[in-house]
């Protein structure tokens, strides 16, 4: 095939929607990856897992090349996705007077580009208040101290403001303990849900996600030609229980677990 046809392809409105599938579907396998990890942020160690978890996903070379490619998927996607539904509505300029749209599609699959507008915008919004500020910011560092012997957290020392460290993360052993001075991702993200404007604009967003990822999941199959009578059940279950409910909900706990628990 060549380089021409290759475009022409891509640039047809099949190849827009293997587009949209393609990164789609590769967004909705990171998002149980990401949602996996959060869950660190619950447990009882006032945030020593996560913040190993948040210094694996940002300095592990195999991770890091997965994140720049996913960081990729999502501009691809949001492009195609705003692309596509200008090309809708030139398509058609003039609203009927009477237009029934429950009686040809879902609301979900009718407003796609208004619910991933909302979530472009928080990604923009997520990415700048944790990646970036992780990654260029001036997130402090925090000392663990844990029993070799049972791994019992016995001790949780802010290192201060002006403590800088190499590395985002250095583990020593002397004596009984073990001592983890690591960048305090935990702390950024319990301050942030303090604020109750930003708890809502979270479970807001994760309500669109939950709209966008209950039409997105099952119309990237048939995009990609792999619906098909015997599987749509199982896809249209998949998106339903774990990238329409379960996830979103996964997510929207996290804030709201903060902001209940100052």
């Amino acid at each position: 095939m060549s380089s021409n046809n290759f475009l022409s392809l891509f640039n047809s409105s099949v190849g827009k929607k293997v587009i949209m599938a393609v990164t789609g579907l590769f967004i909705c396998v990171f998002l149980i990856v990401h949602v996996a990890g959060n869950f660190q942020l619950f447990k009882a160690d006032s945030g020593l897992s996560f913040n190993k978890y948040a210094v694996l996903m940002t300095t592990n070379p195999f991770i890091k090349t997965i994140s720049y490619l996913l960081y990729t998927f999502i501009i691809v996607h949001a492009i195609r996705g705003i692309m596509i539904e200008i090309e809708n509505r030139r398509a058609r300029p003039v609203k009927y007077a009477k237009y029934n749209g429950n009686a040809n599609s879902k609301w979900a699959s009718r407003n796609m580009g208004i619910l991933g507008t909302i979530l472009l915008v928080f990604i923009v919004v997520h990415m700048h208040d944790f990646w970036y500020n992780y990654k260029f910011g001036h997130t402090p560092f925090t000392l663990y101290k844990t029993e070799l012997a049972t791994g019992n957290l016995v001790d949780v020392k802010d290192m201060g403001p002006d403590f800088k460290m190499g590395s985002k993360m250095e583990e020593m052993m002397a004596g009984d303990y073990k001592y983890v001075i690591v960048k305090d991702l935990y702390k950024e993200v319990k301050e942030e849900f303090k604020r109750l404007l930003w708890v809502v604009f979270y479970v807001v967003c994760m309500g669109a996600v939950s709209f966008h990822l209950y039409h997105g999941f099952r119309s990237g199959f048939q995009s990609l030609g792999l619906n098909s009578r015997k599987y749509n059940n199982v896809f249209q279950t998949i998106g339903t229980w774990v990238f329409a409910i379960i996830i979103p909900l996964s997510f929207a706990a996290m804030p709201l677990y903060f902001y209940f628990n100052q």
